[in-house]
């Protein structure tokens, strides 16, 4: 009996676990997230206080915020990484380049996930012979034009696959080539009523409001009531205007006074595009444009402002000539410049300062400080990266003809950098609480065709260059600071919806990097280089960077502004208007 005893206890044992009822079996846990960040140091975009958690996403939103979540299919360990929403270059140019091609290198290893586009033109509306002018004006990248409208640009950019999401501005300099071509007048009633419209079918696609560029031909000449009409008609649908206003330079604080006197009028929201003051003459009036900005924002307007984190410039020689001399587009600018009275004149006018129009060739202060970085013609290419005064010497002429000379031979603008800013001015823009940050380039790779020119520096580091150069070595703003004006400040300026934000139910842009190590790499010199520090970007919730290495994977939306509803997929958009409507 001694010995049965334990058999029979080991038998009893075995029938009670035969006997268990299957719902208190202990089975493995099914993912009940598709994705789960762990341990991040999370800054939600408000300016707040870090915070360590995890974030639970499902689909294309985040699900949870917390701790102990999980489990999930696809989980990262962000232990000592800083979680933010993705970031929002508020000034892209990357309409042509991202259909060359989508993975939008050059931002995403940054951490941004969204390129606002049309600073003065947009990809969008065009007519016949606004599509040929393309065309024929292509470079090293080159594209078949499938759409007319703006909305109709950014969701074939969807369709054919971007890492990034993209928004737009209706360009106002776009609508006015649209109605009035390259011509120095003001439009009549009747165009303006065109113009007005085209506007509002734009505000109806999904754009953010009318965006301007006031020193170049032909947005320059554009009045202010022209201004007035146009946002009036994004006031309708909420949209916002942002401008690179008519001075940087000696008329500045007129410039920006037109640009509150235009939100005033118009009852909408208004936006400095990359604001400075341009020139060494100018430098000490930057502390009156926050005092006219500040007044305003007292009186109850809206009015914010935009930047990036360099002291040059780049745009094209447009910004060396008068604007007279380019009326009319690129072929009649061209055939202008071969004119010998012509020449003696702009020898003059483009070394003489003015407040007529906006010259960086005189703010640069000299030849020397502008840097030549993009051509066409492939005879000319050799000449990149060199200074103007550099090609003047190696001419034998002056400063001002090799300019006259490079638009005729390149049969283009030619793109160059301007030094017209100071350090100083840099550092007290970045603690500015309204101010934002844009690229003001392209998003490129180096590789391919991108290597055939040289883009700012800027194109590969503004942001990276913020959180390592001005965050954590100069301590300008905190970090907390520095990703609320790179998230949910321009996310509200701009009203989108559910974007810019870490917070149960909005959409998973998120960027996680490491504070100690984010930086910029790229130089005037060597411009091709890209940022590091930034370990993971996910693009509504899939992944587009791992472990610093880019997926390939294509998530990108058309994010669209507040004029547009969901109800509007069903109902007959507003009629593009055609000439002699």
């Amino acid at each position: 009996m001694f010995r049965k005893i334990p058999i029979l206890f080991a038998i009893c044992i075995a029938s009670f676990a035969c006997s268990e009822k299957p719902e208190e079996r202990v089975v493995p846990a099914q993912p009940q997230y598709d994705l789960l960040i762990r341990n991040g140091t999370l800054y939600d975009g408000s300016g707040g206080e870090p915070f360590v958690a995890d974030i639970a996403v499902v689909a294309d939103r985040i699900a949870a915020i917390g701790s102990g979540l999980g489990p999930a299919e696809v989980e990262i360990d962000a232990t000592g990484l800083a979680l933010a929403p993705g970031f929002i270059n508020v000034l892209s140019w990357a309409g042509t380049t991202l259909i060359e091609d989508g993975r939008s290198m050059s931002d995403i290893r940054q951490g941004v996930t969204l390129e606002v586009m049309g600073e003065g033109w947009s990809m969008g509306p065009l007519n016949a012979q606004m599509k040929q002018d393309t065309l024929d004006q292509q470079g090293d990248i080159r594209f078949d034009i499938e759409w007319t409208t703006l909305g109709e640009y950014l969701q074939f950019l969807q369709d054919r696959g971007v890492s990034t999401n993209v928004a737009s501005f209706v360009g106002a300099t776009t609508v006015r080539i649209h109605e009035l071509g390259y011509e120095d007048r003001a439009p009549s009633a009747d165009e303006l009523a065109r113009m007005q419209q085209l506007v509002r079918v734009a505000m109806e696609e999904g754009a953010l409001g009318v965006g301007s560029s006031l020193i170049y031909a032909p947005g320059f000449y554009a009045a202010t009531d022209e201004l007035v009409a146009l946002n009036t008609a994004a006031a309708e649908y909420g949209g916002r205007y942002i401008s690179h206003i008519r001075s940087e330079g000696s008329t500045l604080l007129e410039a920006v006074d037109e640009l509150i006197e235009i939100a005033r009028r118009a009852g909408i929201g208004a936006e400095i595009y990359h604001l400075k003051a341009s020139g060494e003459q100018n430098w000490d009036k930057l502390e009156s444009v926050f005092e006219r900005i500040e007044k305003a924002r007292a009186d109850g307007l809206d009015i914010t402002a935009d930047m990036y984190t360099y002291t040059a410039g780049a745009t094209e020689l447009t910004a060396a000539m008068p604007p007279w001399v380019q009326e009319g587009g690129l072929d009649a600018w061209v055939e202008r410049l071969k004119d010998p009275a012509i020449r003696e004149r702009l020898l003059v006018e483009m070394a003489t300062p003015t407040d007529q129009w906006e010259s960086l060739y005189l703010d640069a202060g000299g030849a020397e400080n502008v840097i030549l970085i993009g051509f066409k013609n492939p005879k000319l290419k050799h000449l990149t990266g060199k200074t103007v005064a550099e090609v003047a010497a190696l001419r034998e002429t002056s400063a001002e003809a090799v300019m006259m000379d490079l638009v005729i031979e390149d049969h283009s603008p030619i793109s160059a950098v301007y030094f017209v800013m100071s350090e100083a001015n840099i550092r007290k823009k970045i603690a500015q609480p309204w101010m934002s940050f844009g690229s003001d380039e392209a998003s490129l790779l180096p590789e391919g065709a991108f290597l055939k020119f040289n883009p700012h520096p800027r194109a590969y580091g503004n942001f990276a260059r913020l959180l390592g150069k001005y965050v954590r070595d100069e301590r300008i703003i905190s970090l907390a600071e520095a990703i609320r004006k790179l998230t949910s400040l321009p996310a509200k300026n701009l009203k989108l919806r559910d974007r810019g934000s870490l917070a149960e139910g909005f959409f998973a842009d998120i960027v996680a990097f490491d504070p100690s190590a984010i930086r910029d790499h790229a130089s005037y010199d060597e411009p091709h280089r890209l940022s590091t520090g930034v370990m993971h970007v996910f693009v509504n919730g899939e992944a587009v960077l791992r472990d610093g290495v880019h997926t390939g994977a294509t998530p990108g939306r058309f994010v669209r502004g507040p004029g547009w509803s969901e109800d509007d997929v069903t109902r007959a958009p507003s009629k593009i208007p055609e000439p002699g409507d």
